[in-house]
């Protein structure tokens, strides 16, 4: 079959999207695999699937697949794509969209200004949420943070876990530059503490309104940017005590804002989103 799509990114975290609504999509890991590969395929961090809603309360569901084929609950960057999207080809004339997830509902708007900001809901903060198995691990509390010293190769990581729909766990670290992300990262993403693999966020604080963030995505491994690690960085900092809404996030691909006023309240995501072309290719 020929398959229509568009590549976009948002923040450097570059997506396939592909309406679903228009199209008949019954891909295996496989096909998402080869869709994904930048020498093979196209190329993506995630591919984004943008279908119909039988609720008439939703507007469209939302699906996200990794590069390595998985289908995963959240991806906050794909998710301003994903309004940017269902806009420019005239699938909706609303600023505001309400979109199902696999793990619950967002709301996406988009300004005149073309700056996207979404909902992503209230985050979870315990480590049953996150998949996590705290048993007999060595924990210290920091303001409201519960910090886990998690056992890698050659030391022991201090992580707090965030659940943004998906799994975070957060470090917080000195020089981002010189941290070694490309393996310490892996090391997280797939440790057997987590049932589910987990997404490693490493964040430096520049002040309490700014940070430097480095992911290193489940399934994708280290992205340019990562929406949903951007939120959870600062949830997490702000219950260290360390940082105060709004936050300024910088990762490679760019900036993202993010804000949040504490327990039991949502997160607000907003950036840019940016469509590069559209193509057709052979399945």
């Amino acid at each position: 079959m020929k398959l229509k799509f568009t590549k976009m990114h948002g923040a450097g975290n570059d997506f396939i999207v592909i309406d679903a609504i228009h199209q008949t999509i019954n891909f295996s890991a496989e096909q998402w695999r080869f869709l994904a590969d930048r020498r093979f395929g196209i190329g993506a961090d995630q591919i984004l699937v943008v279908e119909s809603s039988s609720d008439p309360a939703i507007d469209f569901r939302y699906r996200i697949y990794n590069a390595d084929g998985g289908e995963v609950e959240q991806c906050g960057n794909g998710s301003r794509a994903f309004v940017r999207f269902v806009v420019d080809k005239g699938l909706t004339s609303k600023s505001t969209i309400r979109v199902q997830t696999m793990k619950g509902v967002i709301e996406p708007s988009i300004a005149a200004d073309g700056r996207i900001t979404v909902n992503m809901g209230v985050p979870r903060l315990l480590p049953h949420e996150c998949d996590f198995d705290t048993d007999q691990l060595p924990v210290r509390e920091q303001a409201q943070a519960a910090l886990w010293s998690l056992p890698l190769a050659n030391h022991a990581a201090e992580v707090n876990c965030v659940s943004m729909g998906n799994p975070h766990a957060v470090q917080v670290v000195t020089d981002i530059e010189q941290h070694p992300v490309a393996t310490e990262g892996p090391q997280i993403e797939s440790h057997p503490r987590f049932a589910k693999r987990v997404n490693a966020g490493f964040m430096q604080i520049v002040d309490p309104h700014q940070i430097h963030l480095r992911v290193y995505e489940r399934g994708a491994g280290e992205t340019l940017a990562c929406g949903t690690g951007a939120c959870a960085a600062v949830v997490s900092g702000i219950r260290r005590g360390l940082l105060q809404s709004p936050v300024e996030v910088h990762m490679r691909g760019g900036d993202l804002t993010i804000k949040w006023d504490g327990d039991a309240q949502p997160v607000y995501l907003s950036g840019p989103a940016v469509s590069v072309f559209d193509g057709e290719i052979e399945i």
